[in-house]
């Protein structure tokens, strides 16, 4: 299917007018990323001289994690987070900024629907020709949007735009049901072997997530979800006819809120006995400490759907497998800041790439010292590690 930007609407159009405004607000080369980036270290200096420390991320992020060590190497995390002026001044105006205003890459997608052993379908959406540009070898980059979110969602199209350009093959999952994507049994499962992952705003922690969501102007984002819930469930609930156990499916079709469509719909698919039991048994903070494969979470601090004092930081530090950094600002996958801002790719994405680009490196050395090809492991191409990002909505 062919993608293409949208025609702004009007808000977006005088948005766009007032951006060199936004940024005359900077001094001058505050918004360039390379300004107060760390010099390398001296390798050639001469005898009796000591040897210069490796840059370090900057203070203005909180960085934890075994091996964050590794990340002195990011360029892209040398210089201080300088979130866009204005934008960030409220988390909630860089969220919905960044939300409806967000440039769209324009790209060519392929779909493939697969049929999953429960009869279920999944959408894959490939960029379409890669199957013949790119190298049987290429790198598998699987990008998996958060609620109600696909391929046609803004920050999904930024990062695989970029990870294409480094020559990956970049497929995005769509939830079924999403992206205009068939959904064919009430359920959904999936499997899929990893070599990395990425996680951004997630709301880890359920049950302080649903408390947050209900106080303030959390409101107006649990009845945008909620409606765009209903919208997607209304479209296939032809399925949910006379199916059996407690399904309230009224209430799901009519929910005001997210607790209420996991109330009726979610919480009985994966056999909760009630909504509080969902959210207490189903946060991803207790599958931390089971992590074992590389994983980097970014967060920001003041993130109105993913509360950061949910963040479980101290499973993060116990697992060697686990990096965390959390920026002071940034909202709700906002992040307007960096040489793009506003309107441009979010500030995370320079940062996935890179930390992919080393697990890509990391797993080529140890290939390359101890190789034996998928046949002589006997596992087949299909089934070959991947790297995943993972953002939550």
């Amino acid at each position: 299917m062919a993608a293409t930007a949208p025609t702004p609407s009007p808000f977006v159009a005088s948005t766009r007018r007032f951006a060199p405004r936004l940024r005359s607000l900077l001094p001058a080369g505050a918004m360039s990323s390379s300004s107060a980036t760390a010099s390398a270290p001296n390798l050639s200096s001469g005898a009796g001289e000591e040897a210069q420390a490796p840059p370090l991320p900057h203070s203005t992020l909180e960085i934890a994690g075994a091996r964050r060590g590794l990340l002195s190497s990011f360029a892209s995390l040398r210089a201080p987070y300088r979130a866009f002026p204005v934008l960030a001044s409220n988390r909630h105006v860089e969220t919905i900024f960044a939300a409806l205003t967000r440039s769209l890459p324009a790209v060519k997608l392929r779909r493939e629907c697969l049929r999953a052993p429960d009869d279920g379908a999944v959408a894959l959406d490939w960029v379409a020709g890669d199957d013949r540009a790119l190298p049987t070898d290429a790198p598998v980059l699987i990008l998996l949007p958060g609620l109600t979110g696909g391929s046609d969602d803004t920050y999904v199209r930024h990062m695989l735009m970029r990870a294409r350009s480094k020559g990956w093959r970049v497929v995005v999952f769509n939830s079924r049901g999403c992206a205009e994507s068939p959904v064919t049994t009430p359920k959904e499962t999936d499997k899929c072997p990893l070599a990395g992952a990425v996680s951004m705003c997630n709301p880890f922690n359920l049950v302080i997530a649903d408390e947050d969501f209900h106080k303030g102007f959390n409101n107006v984002y649990d009845r945008a979800l909620a409606r765009a819930l209903r919208t997607i469930f209304k479209k296939h609930a032809l399925l949910f006819e006379d199916i059996d156990g407690e399904y309230n499916i009224p209430k799901a079709a009519n929910a005001r809120t997210v607790r209420d469509f996991d109330e009726g719909l979610t919480r009985v698919s994966f056999g909760f006995k009630s909504v509080d039991d969902y959210y207490s048994n189903s946060s991803s903070s207790d599958s931390i400490k089971n992590v074992c494969i590389p994983l980097l979470c970014i967060q920001a601090d003041n993130d109105p759907i993913a509360p950061s004092r949910g963040i479980p930081r101290e499973d993060i530090k116990a697992n060697s497998n686990c990096l965390l950094i959390v920026t002071p600002k940034g909202g709700h996958l906002g992040w307007v800041a960096g040489d793009e801002a506003p309107f441009g790719c979010p500030w995370t994405d320079p940062i996935v790439m890179e930390y992919l680009e080393y697990l890509q490196n990391e797993k080529n050395s140890s290939t390359k010292n101890n190789y034996l090809s998928y046949e002589q492991q006997g596992v087949s191409e299909a089934s070959a590690p991947h790297l995943t990002v993972h953002v939550q909505t």
